[in-house]
């Protein structure tokens, strides 16, 4: 069994280190769903340096679980932290680097961050928090690639994401990667999330509620699109299906969801592949076309760029072939 250990600790919003707990908590989907449990689900464990914990609004919390369960977990999860300008105790640091040494997955979510780095887990990798902390982490460990644009980033074995929100996205995509597309999307049903928000997506949008007959535009574009994925779909032609000029429909599919049509397609593409590569016997090949890649490799060089990992690769971790 899998186990998932998440650090509480004194005056904290129970939302942080909640939204982990639900998810990884979950030992269940409901028949009415469609996939099921094929593997273990996760354990999890909430672990704090003090057995007894006040979180914000008054409730109190006894843990059963310290910093030697966190170090020996499997998964790491760090919601977050007090405040990002006291020192993160020797304590914690020594309970991540123990983890880190075994080969841990370590998951960071809004201030956590500040916690993976003052282990020095982040050094040399690309990492993100919430875009209000990014001057600070870049300011305080200057040794960290910290991007404030995406929702979360993804480096294998090291996960961080911005604000609590974004936490649920980061969340769903491990479970996504662990357990498939099937199980993530029942998951996402049974909490009345979106699916799938990739983490490239931009944290802050400048414009978060366009007009709505822009936005509505940009919705049908988009809604054609997923229905025509296996065809040849040009930024002139999306542009024409929301019927608007070419520098007009970049700008506002910008506003909207805060990328850009070409990289929404390409993540759209890869998200459809997965299922194929999961239950069906066709070939690369045949999937590559089939999503409306345009050649294996082009399709070979996305996959692993969004999914760390191959399309052979993933697909023998979900049929074992």
């Amino acid at each position: 069994m899998h186990t998932v250990a998440i650090l509480a600790y004194d005056g904290m919003s129970g939302f942080e280190s909640g939204l982990a707990a639900e998810i990884f908590g979950m030992t269940e989907l409901s028949e009415r769903f469609s996939s099921g449990l094929t593997r273990p689900w996760y354990t999890v464990k909430l672990c704090s340096e003090s057995a007894e914990l006040r979180l914000l609004g008054g409730a109190t919390v006894r843990t059963a679980y310290d910093l030697s369960d966190l170090a020996e977990a499997d998964t790491v999860v760090i919601p977050s932290v007090r405040d990002i300008g006291d020192p993160v105790s020797s304590e914690l640091v020594d309970a991540i680097k123990t983890a880190d040494a075994r080969g841990a997955r370590l998951v960071s979510i809004c201030s956590g961050a500040f916690a993976l780095a003052a282990a020095g887990v982040l050094d040399g990798h690309k990492a993100t928090t919430h875009w209000i902390y990014t001057d600070e982490l870049r300011e305080t460990y200057p040794g960290i690639d910290i991007d404030p644009n995406p929702l979360y980033v993804d480096n294998g074995r090291v996960l961080t994401s911005a604000g609590c929100a974004a936490g649920l996205d980061l969340c769903l995509h491990i479970v996504r990667t662990d357990h498939g597309v099937r199980v993530a999307n029942d998951v996402a049903r049974r909490l009345v999330i979106s699916p799938h928000r990739a983490g490239g997506q931009a944290q802050y949008i400048e414009t978060p509620v366009p007009e709505p007959a822009e936005d509505g535009r940009i919705a049908a574009g988009m809604a054609w699109a997923l229905e025509h994925l296996d065809e040849t779909i040009t930024l002139d032609e999306l542009a024409a299906r929301s019927a608007m000029s070419r520098r007009s429909y970049l700008r506002q599919f910008a506003k909207a969801t805060g990328t850009t049509p070409i990289r929404w397609l390409i993540e759209q593409r890869i998200q459809a592949s997965l299922a194929l590569l999961e239950s069906s016997d066709h070939s690369i090949d045949q999937i590559a076309a089939r999503v409306g890649f345009e050649s294996t490799a082009t399709f070979r060089h996305h996959f692993v760029r969004q999914m760390h990992t191959t399309p052979s690769d993933y697909r023998s971790a979900f049929t074992g072939s």
